[in-house]
């Protein structure tokens, strides 16, 4: 199974289908951990994301099953967020070296990367709270299986469409909203709000791509590129925030002043690069696309 909905089948049955494999996926990452506990980490709360992504698209016809199961996958991820936050903060500052302008950043960058590491390395080593963790995001996930394995959706075509049109029309606009925010700020938070938003849109073109595979293609790529840029966006703001709390981490005065220096000036490229984009990506009116969606999905079914 695949991250796509059918139309060639009925609607409940791929819609069960998608979102118990979602589950299933990071049952297994957190049980099984290959590449070990924070890696298991992140990559069920990719699964999460997608699974929510899901639940907002395609669930509009049964929106109680919607708001509770949303509702129990974000609060399960938040509980799973502080374990994942601690690494991206490190890879962060890798990301940064490549931005740096000369050799003091550089090394400032480098004595980061080394606090960071160890102050990871440190927040995991009493793995009793993130294993506590990591045994409820199971059992939820398992409380989750358990529900959507009852949600029942009308399978005729029309319907179908109808919904799915409604829902990419809602994620449209709340995306437009989002765009129209960040052009008026640079609060990272506004930001955040879009990167959820571009996530929504690029798992939404997955779970929609059999209709139309060439466009949906295109539009996933960059819809990939937003995100990608956002996501750096709000690990900066994650490593500001962190300095702005906890300065004596840090070190000297000359480190900070040289750190939020690269950060801000990372940040002021990064929101230049993701409003031309952003602009590019949500630049079909929403009651068209969504218009499009439906007549697809109708065609197809």
């Amino acid at each position: 199974m695949s991250y796509h909905i059918h139309p060639s089948e009925t609607f409940t049955k791929e819609f069960r289908a998608v979102g118990s494999e979602q589950l299933e996926l990071a049952i297994a990452a957190l049980t099984e951990r290959p590449k070990g506990l924070l890696e298991a980490i992140h990559d069920a709360r990719k699964c999460f994301k997608r699974l929510r992504s899901l639940y907002r698209l395609a669930a509009t016809a049964a929106p109680a099953f919607r708001q509770a199961e949303n509702t129990r996958i974000r609060e399960m991820a938040k509980t799973l967020s502080t374990f994942r936050d601690t690494t991206a903060l490190v890879e962060v500052i890798q990301y940064l070296h490549h931005h740096a302008e000369n050799n003091d950043e550089h090394a400032v960058l480098k004595r980061t990367d080394k606090i960071l590491t160890a102050r990871r390395d440190m927040l995991s080593a009493d793995e009793r709270p993130v294993e506590e963790s990591v045994a409820k995001a199971i059992a939820t996930c398992g409380q989750a299986l358990e529900a959507i394995s009852h949600v029942t959706f009308s399978d005729d075509g029309d319907k179908a469409a109808k919904h799915l049109a409604e829902g990419w029309c809602r994620m449209l606009k709340r995306a437009a909203a989002a765009c129209e925010a960040c052009g008026e700020t640079t609060d990272a938070h506004v930001f955040h709000e879009l990167r959820k938003r571009s996530q929504d849109y690029r798992y939404s073109l997955d779970l929609l791509q059999p209709l139309w595979p060439s466009a949906m293609h295109a539009k996933r790529v960059e819809a990939t590129e937003l995100v990608d840029l956002l996501g750096h966006h709000n690990d900066l703001a994650l490593l500001s925030s962190l300095v702005n709390e906890q300065q004596d981490l840090f070190g000297r005065s000359e480190d900070l002043a040289h750190l939020l220096s690269v950060v801000i000036s990372r940040q002021e490229t990064l929101r230049t690069a993701i409003m031309r984009l952003a602009v590019s990506v949500f630049r079909d009116d929403p009651r068209d696309e969504s218009r499009k969606i439906r007549l697809l999905w109708q065609a197809a079914a």
